[in-house]
């Protein structure tokens, strides 16, 4: 690796244009999406192929704990290190901090070099594997919701907006207003600022429905490439928002009565051989692959819901006339619906998962996603008749509670089978102690209304 420098890519070789590397990030995500790894002198890192983690880093519960992920493969669970190898391609600037720092994301194999079953950027590349087995190319383009809240030092205080430029509150119901983007001016022009030195190329940016909740919309691309870029964005807008005396938060529902946010999925399949997208016909029309897709997630994604929708808090977003799906009904540019069909020209035709909170793991929520268009692709799945009027008037149909849709993806043998047997155990008993933790906190609103009146 000693010519590493040379081999970087643009934007790394160019934020570091005439400056001295100081230091590495050796980074990986855990199951929430949080970067685990090392920082090593960048002269270290040049001599060095690989570092270590313990594979425990997958079994930890986002309080902290620990899910009894034992192995069942070694008659239990020994806290094994992992082999983690650079992705050079993924070398970026860490421009938040002091010196002069890149990030590098790392896939993580065993000691026979296979690639670590639980490791979610390794889910997300077995499932992208399935559809160019099949001769597929995914195409995705994710949408990231997230809210601009004041800070918050006292978990038993309210989440507040954050205080805009004019010294108000962000205020709540100013979807697309410029004025409401202008609040948060400083603030978006560090995001924009350390983005294009990532060398991350941003869609744009809006203000949606919620008190100090923006939206930042990515170009479509590889699954994984855009997965990174997500992990990564996450980690720069939250150094941004501290820049300023806030927070940036991506829950699902961080504040009672206001939407909450998603991280919408546009997808499409190419055709390898010909690079033509295969959910259209050569007239331009809708295939037979096109409904297939829908049917897939009409059909999967119950069962997936428990990745899409990771914590208890996310559960709370899924309420009527909120801006969140609370069925699988799909439609043609209707945001009732679960599973919306953007207007596009045929070229560009798209399927757009809405059910994806922004507080799943990217590359798992991604993975999920395209593991349930793909079992409807293979097993030729049709979906039901397209709803055309308000989908909030239909039944709800996805699970309410993490629990219930912890309890349909222990069943789905055909997603485990996508995503991988071992890492969908490792998932399944590693979200259970989380949800069993929260079962035992008694909340403000039980002491509220019980504690004297049953």
């Amino acid at each position: 690796m000693s010519d590493w420098i040379s081999s970087l890519p643009a934007s790394a070789a160019q934020y570091l244009e005439g400056k001295r590397l100081d230091e590495v990030e050796c980074i990986i995500a855990d199951l929430p999406g949080i970067a685990r790894g090392k920082a090593v002198p960048a002269s270290k890192f040049a001599r060095q192929e690989y570092f270590h983690l313990p594979d425990s880093i997958f079994f930890q519960t986002i309080t902290g704990g620990w899910g009894e992920a034992a192995d069942e493969s070694d008659g239990g669970f020994i806290e094994r290190d992992m082999i983690l190898k650079p992705d050079m391609s993924t070398a970026t600037a860490a421009p938040w901090t002091g010196d002069w720092t890149l990030q590098v994301i790392h896939d993580a194999y065993d000691r026979k070099d296979r690639p670590v079953p639980y490791a979610p950027r390794n889910v997300l590349k077995r499932v992208v594997q399935l559809y160019r087995d099949k001769g597929w190319e995914p195409v995705v383009a994710p949408e990231m919701e997230f809210f601009l809240t004041a800070r918050n030092l006292d978990p038993a205080k309210a989440i507040e907006p954050m205080m805009g430029r004019s010294g108000r509150p962000a205020a709540a119901r100013q979807a697309y207003s410029m004025t409401a983007v202008d609040e948060f001016g400083p603030v978006i022009d560090d995001i924009y600022d350390f983005a294009e030195a990532q060398g991350f190329e941003i869609d744009g940016i809006t203000q949606e429905g919620g008190a100090g909740q923006l939206e930042i919309n990515l170009q479509h691309g590889d699954p994984v490439k855009l997965a990174d870029e997500v992990f990564y964005f996450k980690r720069l807008i939250r150094e941004a928002a501290l820049r300023h005396n806030c927070f940036a938060t991506f829950m699902a529902k961080p504040i009672e009565n206001e939407p909450g946010s998603a991280m919408h999925i546009h997808q499409s399949i190419m055709e390898i051989e010909t690079g033509r997208n295969i959910f259209s016909g050569p007239q331009g029309g809708e295939t037979d692959a096109f409904f297939h897709f829908i049917g897939g997630l009409q059909t999967h994604t119950p069962a997936a819901i428990a990745v899409l929708a990771p914590y208890v808090n996310s559960y709370r977003r899924y309420v009527k006339e909120h801006a969140a799906p609370i069925n699988l009904e799909w439609g043609r540019d209707n945001r009732t619906t679960g599973i919306r069909i953007p207007l596009s020209s045929a070229e560009s035709r798209r399927v757009e998962n809405r059910l994806a909170g922004m507080d799943c793991n990217p590359y798992l929520g991604i993975a999920a996603s395209l593991a349930c268009g793909y079992l409807g692709l293979v097993n030729e799945i049709r979906p039901s008749k397209q709803f055309k009027s308000d989908a909030y008037e239909g039944e709800g149909d996805i699970p309410q509670v993490l629990g219930q849709a912890l309890d349909l993806f222990d069943e789905a043998t055909e997603l485990h089978t996508i995503l991988g047997p071992d890492f969908c155990r490792v998932y399944s008993i590693v979200k259970r102690a989380e949800y069993e933790e929260f079962l035992q906190v008694i909340s403000p609103w039980e002491r509220e209304h019980l504690l004297l009146n049953v």
